[in-house]
């Protein structure tokens, strides 16, 4: 096996190189502290590799995203949200007797249980959509004991999976509803998943909800793109808290709670944001990119430049894509499409945007999109949440699927006082 030597206190300590099967290389240093006492230091796990993966393979250099091989371009032109989801968690696209089955457990796991529609009676209509979604999910461990056992068993797994990504949808349609002092919408067994969202979330007596072919195509294609994205912040966070053997549900609660933080799944509406900012006041692009340049200035072009991205977001792409089809409808025209597509533009041709490799990324268009489709803006990191799903569930069951099953325990440089004594009350200045 290769190896990368570390040479401290005189002595040579040898450690394995892995390498994935696209080439990427990493140096192991799980024995590194019994070796030489030492430890690694990386804040945020910049440059650190917590797990061995085969869900999502992400090339930032080349902007590639594969889920399980299959490139995402692909993915989001032909492919179903279900189809996806059966593919990151089960490793390969399901063929027909497989999607039958999988797309039964969604349609006989779309309804929540009756007794939980209590916790909406109680949640105010101001309650953020995100703290309900994180509530309910939690609360599915106890309405749906059979579903699971604390320890991990395949027989039940399929039903807890399904059972969450069908559910979850009807828990944010059920807190929409909730916030706007409308009557729940039950699913429909005859829709597809996409579908019954939608029409649970817009459906009304006075208003009956038609369906349309191109916003339940983009809304399968925003949930695809945000599927899974590697080891981020949610994901991890799903991984850490599972790896104490918590059950699926909490785990997912703790992924939805990382995922509400502004710098992960809330960044596109900042983005939505800016670009109601630049049409209320008139703003030219010029005179936006000239304030995002000056470093006197407080001004920030959200949805710009990515920690993993460097030459594109391949997402980002297709959802430009996705906002001229639907833009082309003239009831549904935004002013904030135009004013996104010149910004882009512009900013792409900008000297200071390329060399510091400033692209569009997935928060650019995707907030535009939801805004297009209807959902309110406090629900688009609901929205990330309901397509992240299935790639937490995928990351969850992968690291309980490895023998053995190892809690996560990060290390610390400790920098605090060094060994002081109590001091009676008394007796302190």
């Amino acid at each position: 096996m290769e190896k990368a030597e570390l040479i401290y206190g005189g002595k040579t300590i040898g450690l394995p190189v892995v390498t994935g099967t696209e080439g990427e290389k990493a140096i192991d240093i799980s024995r590194l502290r019994q070796e030489s006492g030492l430890i690694t230091l990386d804040v945020g796990y910049q440059n650190t590799g917590s797990c061995m993966s085969e869900i999502t393979f992400i090339d930032g250099d080349r902007g590639i995203l594969r889920y399980r091989g299959i490139p995402i371009e692909e993915l989001a032109e032909r492919a179903s949200f279900s189809e996806v989801a059966y593919l990151l968690i089960y490793g390969d696209l399901p063929n027909r007797a497989e999607q039958a089955v999988f797309s039964q457990y969604l349609t006989q796991n779309s309804m929540i249980h009756e007794e939980m529609l209590r916790f909406f009676d109680g949640f105010p209509p101001t309650a953020h959509p995100m703290a309900i979604l994180a509530t309910m999910v939690n609360a599915m461990s106890v309405y749906y004991t059979d579903y699971y056992t604390e320890d991990f068993q395949a027989q039940t797994f399929d039903l807890m999976a399904a059972s969450l990504i069908s559910r979850i949808r009807t828990i944010a349609a059920y807190s929409y509803k909730h916030s706007i002092g409308q009557p729940h919408i039950y699913p429909k067994p005859d829709l597809k998943y996409t579908a019954n969202f939608l029409y649970m979330m817009f459906d009304s007596p006075v208003d009956p909800y038609v369906p349309d072919p191109d916003i339940e195509k983009v809304l399968s294609t925003l949930l695809i793109l945000h599927a899974d994205h590697e080891q981020n912040c949610s994901t991890s966070t799903v991984r850490l808290v599972g790896s104490s053997m918590a059950n699926l549900y909490a785990s997912i609660c703790s992924g939805i709670c990382a995922l509400w933080g502004p710098l992960h799944g809330g960044a596109n509406q900042k983005v939505i944001d800016m670009l109601e900012n630049i049409d209320r006041n008139g703003i030219s692009i010029e005179e936006c990119l000239a304030s995002a340049k000056d470093k006197n200035s407080r001004v920030r072009l959200f949805g710009f430049g990515h920690r993993v991205y460097k030459s594109h977001d391949p997402r980002a792409r297709i959802l430009k894509q996705c906002a001229k089809t639907i833009f082309r409808n003239s009831d549904r025209r935004d002013s904030l499409v135009n004013i996104a597509i010149e910004l882009e533009e512009a900013a792409l041709k900008d000297e200071f945007f390329i060399e510091r490799k400033l692209y569009p990324n997935i928060d650019f268009y995707s907030g535009i999109l939801f805004r297009m489709i209807g959902i309110p803006t406090n629900m688009f990191t609901v929205m990330f949440a309901i397509g992240r799903l299935p790639g937490m569930i995928a990351q969850w069951k992968e690291m309980h699927d490895a023998t053995p099953l190892k809690i996560g325990r990060p290390r610390q440089i400790y920098t605090g006082s060094t060994l002081r004594h109590y001091i009676p009350l008394e007796e302190r200045p």
